[in-house]
């Protein structure tokens, strides 16, 4: 059974993780649309703006402060998010180079369950976790 609080976390990650996706796709889809950039480049920008929104809500209401310094969670939460994104682009630019008849927001969708599951584990074990622990 679930407990209250892990379900509470699970749900703001979700919401997180929701509003990130939304960020992430809507932005891809307008850098794609209106501006000279191609998948691979606006995809780069729209993963940096997803990391910023989730980042905001993941450190404010998602997970509880781990214990150490501002720095320290900032530096790991930094490194688990690159590492994410990096597996996001990985599965994305896969994808729409193996199935170029794909729609970039349906590789967004893959890429990006892909990398919430890594996340919350990074996030919750590394980063948040009480650094006495």
């Amino acid at each position: 059974m679930i407990s209250r609080e892990r379900f509470r976390r699970l749900l703001a990650f979700g919401i997180a993780g929701t509003s990130g996706f939304l960020t992430d796709a809507g932005s891809l889809h307008l850098m794609i649309t209106y501006t000279p950039l191609g998948p691979y480049m606006a995809r780069v920008l729209s993963i940096a703006l997803a990391m910023a929104v989730t980042w905001q809500i993941n450190r404010n209401f998602t997970f509880e402060r781990s214990g150490r310094t501002a720095v320290d969670e900032g530096v790991r939460y930094t490194f688990v998010g690159i590492l994410g994104a990096v597996l996001n682009y990985a599965v994305y630019a896969t994808l729409i180079y193996t199935m170029p008849l794909l729609q970039p927001v349906a590789a967004v969708v893959a890429a990006s369950l892909a990398a919430m599951v890594f996340s919350y584990f990074g996030y919750s074990r590394f980063v948040f976790r009480n650094g006495k622990s």
